[in-house]
Order: C-alpha cells, then sequence, then structure tokens
C-alpha cells in the first residue's frame, strides 16, 4: 500500500465546500451521505439529482433552468445537459463589481499590474461594445495571439458576453502553427500583444502579424494589446488599431449579456496535430461552466477570498480552466514567462507577495525545482498556500516526496488529469481525504471514470484504458468541420461504443485513488505539453534532403523527450548543420517545445500495408516491447533498425 503524505485535519474536512454541498445533498434528496466514496456514487447513479444541486449549490445565473437535466442520458455521444436552459458564460464570471482584486498580473520581473473586479467589469462593457460595433454576433470567431495577461480574458468574456467563439494560441508559436489553427475557424477579430517577455529579454510580436494576417484572410481587424512597448508602432499593419483606440469611443455601462442556449459553443480548442492539422474541438459555454466550476468549488475547495494561480500559457487548456475560477468569485493570478526568470524563486516570490491560496504548475516544473536542489520552505513563508496542483504528465512519487520535504509539509497536493477534450479533469484532488505518494486522490464527482481491460471489461488495480461510461456536461459539442461527427465519434468512441475512451493508462487503487503510466496514443508529451506529429512532420519534410520523418516520445528522466527519426536522400547525410537547420526550423514555425532532444538518421521506416508509418510499433522498440501485430506490416524487418540504438541511451 502506498505510504500516507498527508492527511487534511478535521476541521478543514468540516469546513470544506465537499462536505457543505454533502449537506445540500443530503437534505435535497434525503439522503445520510457521509464520506466521499458516498457522494461519488451518488454523483454516477443519481446524475441528474447530482447536476440538479450543483447548479443551485454554485448560484448559476440564468434566464431560465428548465425541468430537464439531461435528456437523451443513455447516448455517447448525444446527451444533452439541460436543453432549456438560457444562459450567459461571461455574467457568471462576471458576478462581483467591487474594489477587490480580481486579476494580478506578472510578466516576469518585468512588468506588473492589478485590476479590480469594477475595471474588469467595465474593460468587458467597453470591449464587447466595440465588438458589436464592429458587427460581431453570436457564433463569430474572436482568436488571441496573447500572452497570459487581462487583456485576453476580457477579451474572452467580452466574446462570450455576446456569444461570439473564443480561440487562443501563446505567441511563441509559429506562422505554421498559428495558420494551422485560425486558419480552419475564420476568427472575424485576431488580439495579438506587440510581444512577450522570456528568460528575462522582451520577444517581438509585431514581425509576425504581417504574414499572419496575409494567411488569414477571415480577419477584418487587428487589436494590438501593448506589452513591451507602451506606443508599439502599427504602421506596417493593415487592419491594425491599438487596443486603447478600440475600446475609446465606449464607455462603461451594463454589460447585455446575450442569453443563449445552455450548451451554445464558447471555445474552440485544438488538437494535437498527431494525425494532419489539430482537430478544432468546440466546447458549450454550460458544460465548462459546470465542470470547471465543480472543480474549484468542490475539488479545489476555492473561496471568494481565494488568490488562484495556474502556470500556463494561452495555448493550453489550463489557461480556460484557470479563467473559470472568476465563478467562485476568487482572484485569479496570471503569470506569462519562464518559472525560472530571474531566478527559480520567481513563483514562490509571487505566492508570498500575493498571498496565493492554489498553486498551480506542470510535473516537469516541480522536478526540475527538485534536481536543481531548490528548497523553498527554507526561503518562503508561503503560509498562506492550502493547495498545490500538478498536470501536463504524471508527477512521480520522487516529486511528492520532494514537495513535502522541501516546499512545504501541510499542504493538498493534488496531481490532476484530464485534458483539452474535456476542458476539464476525470481525476484529482480531493480536499477531505489523504494524499498517497505517487497516487492523484480521487475519481471526480460526476465522471463515471472505470478501467477497462482490452477485452473492454472493467478492472480495478490492474493496468487499462481510462474510460467514462456515462455522459458528462463537458463533452466536445463536435469539431469543427467534421461532417457527421465522423472525426468526433472516431477519437473518442470507436473503441468501445457509447464509452468515452480517453487515450490514458491507469489503474485504481484499493482506496479510491488513481495512478497514471502515460498515454496510451502517439501524442507526445514532453514536459507535460501535448504535441503531435504530425506538426513536425510538416516542417521536417520541407528539407529536400529527407525523404520521410517519424517522431515518438521516449520515457526518459521521469518525463518524455521528443525522438525524430529521419530517413535521407541518397547521398545526403545527417551531420551537425543539417541536425541545427531542422531543429530552428521546428522552433520556427511551431514552438520551442516541438524541438527534438535527438534527431536519428534510420535506413527505413517501418509502415503498414496501407501505407502509414506505425509511431506505435517504433515506440515500443525503442522501450524494450514487443511489438504484437508485426503481421500488419509492409516491412517488418525495418523494426530491427531501431532496436538498442546507442544514440538513445544517453
Amino acid at each position: 500500500m502506498s505510504e500516507r503524505l498527508w492527511q487534511p485535519s478535521a476541521h478543514r474536512q468540516q469546513n470544506s465546500n465537499l462536505r457543505a454541498f454533502m449537506t445540500a445533498v443530503n437534505e435535497q434528496w434525503g439522503r445520510d451521505l457521509t464520506d466521499y466514496a458516498g457522494l461519488y456514487d451518488f454523483s454516477i447513479a443519481e446524475m441528474e439529482k447530482f447536476w440538479l444541486t450543483f447548479w443551485d449549490f454554485a448560484a448559476t445565473r440564468a434566464t431560465k433552468r428548465g425541468q430537464v437535466v439531461l435528456r437523451d442520458g443513455d447516448k455517447m455521444p448525444g446527451a444533452v445537459f439541460f436543453p432549456d436552459a438560457r444562459f450567459n458564460f461571461a455574467e457568471n464570471l462576471l458576478r462581483k463589481r467591487d474594489d477587490s482584486d480580481a486579476l494580478v498580473f506578472w510578466a516576469e520581473d518585468r512588468v506588473k499590474r492589478r485590476l479590480s473586479w469594477q475595471s474588469l467589469y467595465g474593460e468587458v462593457s467597453r470591449t464587447a461594445q466595440a465588438m458589436r460595433a464592429h458587427g460581431i454576433v453570436a457564433g463569430d470567431r474572436i482568436a488571441g495571439f496573447m500572452p497570459n495577461m487581462p487583456e485576453t480574458i476580457i477579451a474572452m468574456l467580452a466574446a462570450s458576453s455576446i456569444g461570439a467563439i473564443w480561440t487562443s494560441c501563446s505567441p511563441d508559436f509559429g506562422l505554421a502553427g498559428v495558420v494551422d489553427r485560425f486558419g480552419q475557424t475564420t476568427p472575424r477579430i485576431l488580439f495579438s500583444a506587440d510581444g512577450y517577455y522570456y528568460n528575462g529579454k522582451a520577444h517581438d510580436c509585431l514581425a509576425q502579424l504581417g504574414p499572419i494576417l496575409k494567411a488569414l484572410p477571415s480577419v477584418e481587424k487587428l487589436v494590438v494589446v501593448p506589452l513591451v512597448k507602451d506606443m508599439p508602432d502599427l504602421s506596417g499593419l493593415d487592419k491594425a488599431v491599438r487596443y486603447a483606440d478600440f475600446t475609446a469611443p465606449y464607455v462603461v455601462g451594463d454589460i447585455d449579456f446575450a442569453q443563449l442556449p445552455f450548451n451554445h459553443p464558447l471555445y474552440i480548442m485544438y488538437s494535437s496535430g498527431t494525425t494532419g492539422k489539430p482537430k478544432c474541438i468546440v466546447h458549450g459555454a454550460g458544460g465548462c461552466y459546470l465542470t470547471q466550476v465543480k472543480e474549484h468549488l468542490l475539488h479545489c475547495d476555492a473561496r471568494p477570498a481565494d488568490r488562484l494561480f495556474f502556470f500556463t500559457t494561452c495555448g493550453w487548456m489550463m489557461w480556460n480552466w484557470l479563467v473559470a475560477g472568476l465563478a467562485s468569485g476568487a482572484c485569479l493570478l496570471l503569470y506569462d514567462g519562464s518559472p525560472f526568470a530571474p531566478s527559480a524563486d520567481i513563483l514562490f516570490d509571487f505566492a508570498d507577495e500575493e498571498k496565493m491560496t492554489f498553486f498551480g504548475t506542470s510535473a516537469k516544473y516541480i522536478d526540475a525545482l527538485n534536481k536543481q536542489n531548490r528548497r523553498p520552505i527554507d526561503s518562503h513563508d508561503l503560509g498562506s498556500v492550502r493547495g498545490i496542483a500538478s498536470t501536463g504528465s504524471p508527477l512521480v512519487a520522487e516529486s511528492f516526496d520532494y514537495i513535502y520535504r522541501a516546499v512545504k509539509a501541510d499542504v493538498q497536493l493534488a496531481s490532476i488529469s484530464g485534458g483539452t477534450d474535456i476542458l476539464g479533469c476525470f481525476i484529482g484532488g480531493n480536499p477531505m481525504a489523504p494524499v498517497y505518494r505517487g497516487e492523484i486522490q480521487a475519481r471526480l464527482l460526476g465522471m463515471a471514470v472505470q478501467v477497462y481491460d482490452a477485452e473492454g471489461k472493467a478492472v480495478i488495480g490492474e493496468k487499462g484504458e481510462l474510460v467514462c461510461t456515462r455522459p458528462f456536461p463537458s463533452m466536445p459539442l463536435y469539431f469543427w468541420q467534421d461532417a457527421g461527427d465522423v472525426k468526433y465519434r472516431a477519437a473518442y468512441f470507436d473503441k468501445f461504443p457509447n464509452v468515452w475512451t480517453h487515450g490514458d493508462f491507469i489503474a485504481l487503487t484499493d482506496h479510491g485513488g488513481v495512478v497514471v503510466y502515460g498515454r496510451s496514443d502517439t501524442t507526445l508529451n514532453p514536459g507535460g505539453v501535448r504535441i503531435g506529429t504530425a506538426e513536425i512532420y510538416r516542417q521536417v519534410e520541407q528539407f529536400p534532403q529527407v525523404v520521410e520523418a517519424l517522431v515518438v516520445g521516449q520515457d526518459w528522466d521521469n518525463d518524455t523527450r521528443v525522438i525524430l527519426f529521419v530517413r535521407l536522400q541518397a547521398g545526403a547525410a545527417l551531420d551537425a548543420d543539417l541536425v541545427a537547420a531542422i531543429k530552428a526550423r521546428i522552433r520556427q514555425n511551431c514552438t520551442p517545445r516541438h524541438v527534438p532532444a535527438k534527431v536519428v538518421a534510420v535506413g527505413d521506416i517501418p509502415r503498414t500495408k496501407s501505407g502509414k508509418i506505425t509511431e506505435l510499433a517504433v515506440r515500443d522498440i525503442i522501450h524494450g516491447r514487443a511489438v504484437k501485430n508485426q503481421t500488419a506490416l509492409a516491412n517488418p524487418d525495418a523494426l530491427a533498425l531501431f532496436q538498442n540504438l546507442p544514440a538513445l541511451q544517453s
């Protein structure tokens, strides 16, 4: 049995939001639930009652709720939550209008700003009016090529107040990465910062905007937000306007929140692009609201006086997750840049100075601190921090040890796991439960998570596929431009019909916890950032020396590193110059996280009889695992070329 590392006090358990919600369930439905296990079972067996109670517990604002909680609840996909409700996402995040902090922003140590709730409401009001004056209506797309800064949240809330759909990526994406995404979703307005800070340096965005606009003819207006310069020069950019000038004609007034169907589209997120251009995943407003606010209130124990932080960019779904924390009345602490600039103390300085209560980060960041022998417990107070959350990749047992030894002894450490696909978590924290070494605390309420073996049988204590057997509010509505939901169904429901298959290998423990062993598909995950192989292929295969390429993730040093194999033209050599050029092109057109740790030349690449390269087979070979179905390969002898490669041993 795993070692218990932390136990919440009786006072903390009794005064948690989770306990208050359990009391509400008992009173409303005549139950006698006393522990999390009972509440979890209720949330699955009595799903409609569970979500009805949570709607009220979260003080959800809507002009109409309707009597039906779940329609077609036996269909996945196809189930619809609150089909008769009329609702606006932004209205539920902008309830407060006082002078307390709503947003606090640090761009490393170079820029520090704060906005009150009153100021946030006012900026959303003016930005929404500017959008409406431009002709933006419900269903239009608004895009952000933005750092994690207040104007990004303002623009998103303004768009959603109208019913427009927000979509974003971070400014470290190259031209191809931006166009592959926004080119599919055709935004009418593009928001961009003039630049961003990373590792102590200012990086310009303006030079990229000209080529981006040329490649995105749908963009009618480019709104530039100053960050690195007070007055960025926009003279060379067609359709461009400074943010202050965009909103200047409008005065603050009550926001006209459009009352829309409960799951009117809110966000377009992007898949990792494993088999082609990234899939455009459309998420509904109500589903995101219920799922994310449930996680904040019940699983993170968020309160109106709290100050919530997650280290994220606007290209990762944790940004969308963090923003929903406004619905709990909590202040959001926004950070953009390197978590190690100017020093590894910067995020802990942020925590102490702003009295952070919830500290969210990646497993890779925790591992990096551990390797640097950093001991924030000796240099920082961190008295306000009640919870630490980690995601992006599995948090190894040694990192659990590190947090309690070197960061803070009395803290709930919640390793959480979900994804872009659901804009939330399947498994995560339970503030009423102990933390066990190397384990995620619990399956989350309302998520019917099971572990299936290869035959589709539920197992406990064995590794298998993470599946969800009942519908949940934040299932995607559809994929953009996916006629008949063909790609959508193939992504989640082909393996086990009417059951969501997520692509993670997990096991349930005997005391209700979960252990994640990694991905079961071909998505790469270095440092907790999802990377699609197709995005890398499109860059590498532009080199005339390269015939074809194959990318896999190699388990390495408690993380995943990207390995690029290339088959070269006759007479070509993989010398240092070619390796450097390949890496530079990937960095320029994708992101720094896409750059492979190793580039290795091979004489052949295994493929199926239909001609598709087989990433999974190569991934198994380099990890010393047998390839079970070699008869499906047209050239199985090629697998031997990947065995015991010296380049992958260091």
